[in-house]
């Protein structure tokens, strides 16, 4: 059995843990709070991030690199197209996530409210957190665009660009931080992807201090 060292509300985590069950791939959740720096996970990872996978006797981090590992030791079912057109497409949507909405909306509105008290940084920064509310209405948006051309973000077929939107909007959800309401495809979208088996320990997720809403884990809003 792999290893995987993660946080219950990290995107990055979350985009791993989905890509594992999706392949139905057995691993071991283990919660690290790498916020305290713990020796020991950090000799398994010097830039004390979180995901961290265990695999074949070796650590690894940084969750697209992992993600790719996975899919290249396990293609079926296939998350990255084998058209080269394709295949940039995908990357570029993660990097799209993992980069420009992370810096622009989940850190400003996932980190403010949730990791400032986890960590013991503080209070919510409310500049940064008005900052988030106003980025994610543009790039729901956005998204809403992709869909009206395409069945899934980044063509026909489910890709790990799907998982890396909804690792960081079902983290964002647990919060209540999405307004589903504006985006009739982006909501269809991801009630598609909410009902599939992967999502389900996800969706069983529970942080002390943060209970999520209601429509959390209905899988009908």
């Amino acid at each position: 059995m792999i290893r995987l060292f993660h946080a219950p509300l990290s995107p990055f985590c979350r985009k791993v843990r989905l890509v594992l069950a999706e392949k139905k791939i057995e691993v071991e959740l283990v919660e690290e709070k790498y916020w305290l720096k713990d020796p020991e996970f950090m000799r398994r990872n010097p830039a004390g991030k979180v995901p961290v996978l265990k695999a074949d006797g070796e650590f690894m981090s940084e969750s697209t690199p992992i993600c790719e590992f996975i899919e290249m030791r396990h293609p079926n079912p296939p998350l990255m197209p084998v058209d080269a057109k394709d295949r940039y497409e995908v990357r570029r949507l993660v990097a799209w996530f993992d980069d420009t909405f992370h810096t622009e909306v989940t850190s400003k509105l996932l980190y403010e409210r949730v990791n400032k008290k986890l960590t013991g940084e503080g209070y919510p920064d409310s500049g940064n957190v008005k900052a988030g509310a106003k980025a994610i209405k543009f790039h729901l948006l956005y998204l809403e665009e992709l869909l009206d051309q395409r069945r899934w973000l980044a063509g026909d077929a489910m890709s790990l660009a799907d998982f890396a939107a909804a690792a960081h909007l079902s983290a964002l959800d647990y919060i209540s931080d999405v307004d589903w309401t504006r985006v009739n495809g982006v909501r269809d979208w991801y009630a598609k992807i909410k009902s599939r088996p992967a999502f389900r320990s996800l969706l069983a997720d529970a942080v002390p201090g943060f209970p999520p809403p209601a429509h959390y884990a209905d899988l009908d809003f």
